[in-house]
């Protein structure tokens, strides 16, 4: 049985990682209920040791495939997608509730109100637009009087932070990034002489961006 669970769980983290990324309270209905049957039949295969092991990875490769099929007609076509993954409802318009479009999608006040909350909105007037999404997410557009002031709005021209990309982790260069911007070894030792040692090996993280801004935090001393 062991050796029939580690196959099933290489199997199915190789399943997963082919029909492509998605965070879990992201999944669509069909992803659900595909992700559902893999571990239902994964189980079975796994508990009942005289059903051969093809039996059990069969189905699933199937299921993979139909979900990537899906996905790919999904990209094809609109309407194929809100077939599929349906679309957003608009559930507030202009601060106003639209308590048929609830009532359609069985979606109560108090989730919606819990919902308001969990954003930081206790004033359903404060609501411009609100969306329910198709995976149970509410989505929300406040009134533009309610939205934070922006440097924009205030006229300043404040410059866009670059991508802080990691070049040291735990002592080990990344040099795919370092390359990325353009420089090399000779020139992060020269970055971490200006914050003390330059032995990569203290080194927890370092990293730097397009705009020239560095990083770097060393390895705590030893007490004592």
């Amino acid at each position: 049985m062991l050796t029939r669970t580690l196959v099933m769980y290489a199997f199915i983290l190789v399943i997963l990682r082919i029909m492509g990324k998605r965070e879990i309270g992201k999944l669509s209905v069909f992803d659900l209920v595909v992700s559902i049957i893999i571990a239902e039949i994964a189980a079975l295969t796994i508990d009942d040791t005289k059903m051969p092991l093809y039996k059990g990875l069969a189905p699933i490769g199937l299921l993979a495939a139909v979900q990537i099929a899906f996905s790919y007609a999904s990209m094809k076509s609109r309407r194929f997608r809100e077939l599929v993954d349906g679309k957003p409802s608009l559930v507030i318009e202009k601060g106003k509730i639209r308590d048929e479009e609830m009532r359609r999608h069985r979606y109560n006040i108090d989730d919606l109100l819990m919902q308001l909350r969990e954003k930081d909105i206790a004033d359903v007037g404060e609501v411009e637009f609100a969306y329910l999404e198709p995976t149970g997410k509410l989505s929300v557009i406040k009134k533009r009087s309610k939205r934070p002031v922006t440097n924009e709005d205030l006229g300043r021209n404040v410059p866009e932070d670059g991508l802080l990309l990691p070049l040291i982790v735990d002592g080990a260069v990344i040099q795919d990034n370092l390359a990325r911007l353009g420089k090399n070894e000779w020139w992060l030792k020269q970055q971490l002489h200006r914050f003390g040692s330059t032995d990569f090996s203290r080194v927890v993280f370092a990293g730097a961006d397009e705009t020239g801004r560095f990083y770097v935090d060393y390895r705590d001393e030893p007490n004592g």
